[in-house]
């Protein structure tokens, strides 16, 4: 079976403006629709939101490791974790057995970007019908000591490793969206300067980049042949949709 990865945003699952503050509406909803939906091995990916960023920003954690931002690292990773859980546990409810895979115990970063990972646990998982998930986290970096590792970078690398068939971004908006404010349905090579013109910073406490981060990291992986779909996972219907290729969104693919 072929493996699909699929990362819903911290906006979609939490309320951004208020730190650890989940939205368990969105949460038990989307996990039903992913059971319903669910038809190919899945990797699931799921943004921090308000549990970590906000721990991330007070302690200083992108300046790297000193004295300050080494008594964050755990406050930061219990936040993501307690959302982890709670993404888990609706999984379960909905007959979904899904694992948490925490990137603070696998992932090593170089210089803030993702240097490594061990794949030897998620392929085992996958191979035994398991979905892994995973979330944007605190972790080791060569370079600084710790950092940030934001969910996209965490979708492209996995997505390559397990040479995945398709990659959904589920946000809190229909697509991507130009000045005129209509949704670009494609973004490729050839008209990416004119999507960065369009682009803004995402609202609340971010740091990891927004949308134009997202981008990015989506576009690296087109160019190895893996598309993307940009859809709002707060619509009714759509994650499912999306598994089933039937959602509308912002389609990302190489020339």
């Amino acid at each position: 079976m072929s493996v699909i990865v699929l990362k819903i945003g911290g906006s979609v699952l939490t309320d951004k403006g208020r730190s650890s503050t989940a939205r368990p509406e969105h949460i038990s909803r989307i996990a039903a629709e992913i059971s319903q939906g669910l038809s190919s091995k899945l990797v699931l990916i799921h943004g921090a939101g308000s549990f970590g960023h906000h721990q991330a920003k007070e302690f200083g954690l992108k300046a790297g490791l000193n004295e300050t931002s080494i008594k964050g690292i755990w406050p930061t990773h219990l936040a993501v974790k307690t959302l982890n859980g709670m993404i888990i546990d609706q999984l379960y409810q909905n007959g979904v057995y899904a694992v948490p895979i925490h990137p603070l115990s696998i992932c090593v970063l170089k210089d803030g970007r993702l240097d490594s990972v061990c794949m030897d646990v998620i392929d085992e998982l996958l191979s035994r019908g398991i979905v892994p998930v995973l979330h944007g986290d605190v972790a080791a970096d060569r370079t600084r000591g710790i950092d940030i590792l934001s969910g996209d970078q965490i979708i492209a690398a996995l997505a390559k490793a397990l040479n995945a068939k398709k990659v959904g971004i589920g946000t809190n908006v229909d697509g991507v969206y130009a000045k005129d404010f209509k949704i670009i349905e494609e973004i490729s090579p050839s008209n990416i300067g004119i999507v960065k013109d369009a682009l803004s910073g995402s609202g609340g406490v971010d740091v990891t980049g927004g949308m134009y981060g997202k981008i990015t990291e989506l576009m690296d992986l087109a160019a190895s042949g893996i598309p993307s779909l940009v859809f709002n996972a707060e619509t009714p219907g759509n994650v499912s949709g999306f598994l089933r290729g039937t959602c509308k969104g912002t389609l990302i693919h190489g020339d």
